[in-house]
């Protein structure tokens, strides 16, 4: 095996104030609860910079079985910042973009769980129609609906 060679993209992490309000909220979308735990102590702290500290996290896998999204939500120490509110042009890690069967149906499932449409449902050329939404607790998700080729 090639040393430098990149063997996969483990997860992508999120920080969130509620836990199960985000387990609910991603598992609408269609992903699957695959545990759930506290990560405690000084090993952790190590790894992450911070100290003692005591997360709770929860892993969610994509249906493909390929993508995970790693839910933390911190017990100590508090969260320090908060980029729920910044706008899709903000520098940094901002968003998810899940594909999806239908984006007016997701947008009006998720909307009952307290979602807002960020901007509009738009279609781009004749491969997606695509959104951003906000979830209640704030995180930004993109939905792309491949469209069909005739």
């Amino acid at each position: 095996m090639e040393k430098n060679k990149l063997l996969r993209m483990d997860n992508v992490g999120i920080v969130v104030a509620s836990l199960d309000d985000a387990i609910a909220f991603f598992t609408e979308i269609g992903l699957k609860l695959e545990g759930r735990g506290m990560v405690e102590g000084e090993w952790a702290g190590r790894v992450t910079g911070l100290g003692t500290q005591s997360v709770e996290i929860a892993m969610m896998l994509t249906p493909d079985g390929h993508s995970r999204l790693e839910l933390s939500q911190f017990i100590t120490p508090a969260t320090v910042a908060d980029h729920r509110n910044a706008p899709v042009n903000a520098l940094g890690y901002l968003r998810v973009m899940f594909t999806v069967a239908d984006v007016d149906e997701m947008v009006s499932r998720l909307m009952k769980l307290g979602a807002q449409l960020v901007g509009e449902v738009v279609q781009y050329e004749q491969s997606y129609r695509l959104c951003y939404i906000r979830s209640a607790d704030g995180l930004l998700i993109g939905l792309a609906e491949e469209i069909a080729k005739q």
